[in-house]
């Protein structure tokens, strides 16, 4: 039984003002998705229409999240190709993430690197990561994300952040998906050339937060909350936000990833905001892992309301995803997608070492996601920024 309150802070833990996470859970309850009309949905549709770059209310995206907005998905789906091409134009950002270890001391009952589950376990070191690095580099890819177990013991700051000089000598971009720290720990990485930090709230749902992490330092659900924001103060360039679909009430987790995405993004307005749109997928642990009732048109219509909520923010669909939805996700809202992705330990270079997190749906290579953007008349974009 888990014993303690997911919204109590662990000893050490660096505490935040819990403003915004006192909003987004009000606001958040406050919701019911199925409350509104189809009427409601024409109303907020319209609204969304002639908002243009500012982007429609909370209350709009939360209507356009909802069931009753479901029948007029091709309605959005326009709408939200339109303000992607405004934006973006035809450019769709390429990275791939680089699992470094796969240790983790959390015990996540949907996540293959559940520490009581009995998989192969395995830490790069520095010559390791850097002929991981090497391989990624040959493929034309410009950007990774570095990823690790939620293990401080096994994958410490300072290994982090060695992983992230190594990686500045390879790509220009570099993202973090680890454990959320201290922001002194930030700052040490953004010192070291991270750019990006991701963090999966997973749900917002408090009390099945508590159920879904009954040990480990992730079971404290303000810390994890605050990360991206003691990123940001701790120098980094942007910050992603994501709801793993199929825990919970997912119409009700993406309303509130958006809204907690939004305030940020007022109380930092020169970052660069993300959101990625991950659903559950099975383990090596556990094959029947499954996302529920987030169906592809489900996933589809919370990726338009992300964008016609927040028109400037990048949004990620991962392998997790087939081809063919990803390929239909880029030409309506999309932005950023992976390619050549490997979620095991050392594969790319050699002999896998550590098992993967989840199975990949979309097995392409960078060459051939490059040949599908081009078919669909989208232009891969390898890196937004050099340092100069």
């Amino acid at each position: 039984m888990n014993k303690h309150d997911p919204m109590t802070y662990l000893e050490g833990m660096e505490k935040s003002d819990p403003a915004i996470m006192n909003q987004v859970l009000a606001e958040t309850a406050a919701y019911d998705p199925g409350r509104y009309s189809a009427a409601d949905a024409v109303r907020a549709l319209s609204a969304a229409e002639s908002s243009g770059s500012r982007g429609c209310s909370a209350e709009e995206f939360g209507v356009l999240l909802s069931p009753a907005a479901a029948p007029f998905l091709e309605d959005l789906a326009l709408l939200a190709q339109a303000e992607t091409r405004k934006r973006f134009g035809n450019a769709v950002q390429l990275f791939t993430p680089l699992y470094i270890s796969n240790y983790c001391e959390n015990a996540c009952v949907y996540c293959g690197f559940n520490c009581r589950n009995r998989i192969r376990r395995a830490r790069l070191n520095r010559d390791d990561i850097r002929r991981e690095m090497e391989a990624i580099a040959a493929t034309g890819l410009e950007e990774i994300l570095i990823l690790t177990g939620e293990s401080p013991a096994k994958s410490d700051v300072e290994y982090i952040g060695e992983a992230c000089a190594l990686g500045r000598n390879y790509f220009r971009v570099l993202g973090l998906e680890v454990y959320p720290m201290d922001s002194a720990a930030y700052a040490y990485l953004h010192s070291q050339g991270a750019d990006f930090v991701t963090v999966f709230q997973e749900t917002y749902d408090t009390g099945l937060y508590g159920a879904l992490h009954p040990a480990g330092r992730k079971r404290c659900f303000p810390y994890r909350f605050n990360a991206q924001e003691r990123a940001l103060k701790g120098g980094f360039r942007g910050a992603a936000f994501a709801s793993l679909l199929g825990l919970g009430d997912f119409r009700k987790d993406c309303f509130a990833a958006g809204l907690h995405g939004f305030l940020i993004q007022k109380k930092f307005p020169y970052s660069e905001i993300s959101f990625s749109c991950p659903r559950l997928r099975p383990t090596a642990a556990d094959s029947t892992i499954n996302p529920r009732d987030v169906g592809e048109a489900e996933l589809l219509q919370a990726i338009c309301a992300y964008r016609l909520f927040m028109p400037q923010a990048g949004i990620t669909v991962s392998t997790r995803e087939n081809a063919r939805f990803r390929d239909h996700a880029v030409k309506i809202a999309a932005t950023r997608v992976s390619a050549g992705v490997d979620v095991g330990i050392g594969g790319r270079s050699g002999e896998s070492r550590g098992d993967e997190q989840w199975e990949i749906s979309d097995t392409r290579t960078v060459e051939e996601v490059c040949r599908a953007l081009f078919s669909l008349g989208l232009q891969p974009v390898m890196s937004d920024s050099i340092y100069v």
